[in-house]
C-alpha cells in the first residue's frame, strides 16, 4: 500500500526535506511520527512523508505526484496553530483522498471543550458542571458554583494551559486563573467543577464498529505522602520525564476497579465515539469517583500514537501489537 505520512513542524520547510527517524526522535521531538513511519516501513508499505507548516500547495503537489492509497494524518497544526487542525482533513476530503483518523466535524466539536460537554450532557453522559468565561466578556461572579473548580483554556490540547494553579478552591482563585487564561492563551476559559477521583483513560478503535480497549490509569504516587504533589495531569505531569519521576507519576493498567466500572466506561466511550462523529480512534479522559460514577473530562480524537503512549499500550493490553494496531488504523481508513 502507498502511504503518505503528513505531520506538522514549527517552521518553514522545503517540501523535499527529509527527516531521519533519529532526527524525528531527537531534534524534532516527534516520537509518534518516528514510531508510525518505522512501523509502516516494517510492514512493507511504500512510505513517503511530508512536513507541513504553511503551504497548502505542497500537499496538493505531493498527493498528486505520489498518489497515495491512504494518507496517515498526524497533523495537529497549520501555521503551528492548532485552531487549523480540522482544515487538514477538510482539505483531504475535498481531494477525495482516504486518510486516517477523525474528520473535520469531530475535530471541530472536540476542540471546543464546552460545546463537546454540552453534546455529551444532552445524551445523558455525566460531565463536570461548568461555565465559560469569554475572553471578550470575562465573568465577574460564579453564581451557585460548586468548589473546588478547575480552570483551563477552552480550545487547547495536550494539557497546554494546565498547571497546579488550575485548581481553584474559591471564586476569587477561579476568576484569577480565568483572567490568566484570557491573557496568556488568548482564549476563553472553561471553569468546571473539580471531580475528586481516579484518573483513567478509555480508548476506542474503530473496527469499523467501535471497540473499547482496556482502561489505563494515571497514578500520582507522590500525592500519597505530600499534599503539595500534583493530583491531576498538568502539562509537566504528562510530558516532563524528570517531573514525573520526582513526583512518582506513572501510567499503567488500572488498580482493581469496582464491579461493573469498566463496562460502564467502555459503554460511555463507545457512545461518545458516535456522538461526536469520531472516525478511527479516540481517547476519553475520565474520572472515576469513590461512588463508582464515571465522569467524562475530555474527548480526544486522533490521540498520540507513539509506542509508549496510552492508546498503543491499551491496544497492547487487548492483544494488539503495535504493527497490528497501525495496520488496523490503515485498514479502517481504506474502508
Amino acid at each position: 500500500m502507498k502511504v503518505l505520512v503528513l505531520f506538522d513542524v514549527d517552521r518553514k520547510v522545503d517540501p523535499d526535506e527529509s527527516f531521519s527517524i533519529r532526527a524525528l526522535r531527537k531534534e524534532e521531538q516527534k516520537p509518534t511520527e518516528a514510531d508510525v513511519i518505522t512501523c509502516l516501513r516494517g510492514l512493507g508499505h511504500e512510505v513517503d512523508t511530508l512536513a507541513v507548516y504553511d503551504n497548502v500547495r505542497d500537499m496538493f503537489d505531493r498527493i498528486a505526484s505520489f498518489g497515495p492509497d491512504v494518507v496517515f494524518n498526524l497533523c495537529e497544526t497549520f501555521f503551528w496553530d492548532r485552531a487549523h487542525e480540522p482544515n487538514i482533513p477538510g482539505l483531504l476530503e475535498l481531494m477525495k483522498v482516504r486518510y486516517t483518523g477523525a474528520g473535520p466535524e469531530a475535530l471541530l466539536l472536540c476542540k471546543d471543550k464546552a460545546l463537546c460537554k454540552k453534546l455529551l450532557a444532552f445524551h445523558k453522559i455525566r460531565v463536570a458542571g461548568f461555565v465559560v468565561s469569554h475572553r471578550t466578556r470575562p465573568l465577574r461572579r460564579l453564581h451557585r458554583f460548586r468548589f473546588p473548580a478547575f480552570v483551563k483554556p477552552v480550545s487547547e490540547e495536550s494539557s497546554n494551559g494546565i498547571s497546579k494553579a488550575s485548581y481553584a478552591k474559591t471564586e476569587a482563585e477561579a476568576l484569577e486563573r480565568a483572567a490568566f487564561v484570557h491573557e496568556r492563551h488568548q482564549s476563553d476559559a472553561l471553569i468546571e467543577e473539580y471531580i475528586e477521583g481516579r484518573e483513567l483513560t478509555v480508548s476506542v478503535l474503530g473496527n469499523p464498529r467501535p471497540l473499547a480497549l482496556p482502561a489505563r490509569e494515571t497514578f500520582f504516587r507522590g500525592a500519597e505522602d505530600d499534599e503539595s504533589a500534583p493530583r491531576f495531569a498538568t502539562s509537566r505531569a504528562k510530558w516532563d520525564d524528570d517531573y514525573r519521576k520526582k513526583w512518582g507519576i506513572k501510567n499503567g493498567p488500572p488498580d482493581p476497579l469496582p464491579e461493573g466500572a469498566y463496562d460502564k466506561m467502555a459503554r460511555i466511550a463507545r457512545q461518545a465515539y458516535r456522538i461526536v462523529k469520531v472516525r478511527g480512534l479516540v481517547r476519553l479522559d475520565v474520572r472515576l469517583t469513590e461512588a463508582g460514577e464515571v465522569v467524562v473530562i475530555e474527548v480526544n480524537p486522533n490521540p498520540s500514537l507513539a509506542r509508549g503512549d496510552d492508546f498503543a499500550m491499551s491496544a497492547k493490553d487487548a492483544g494488539l501489537d503495535y504493527d497490528v494496531l497501525i495496520q488496523r488504523i490503515l485498514d479502517n481508513a481504506v474502508r
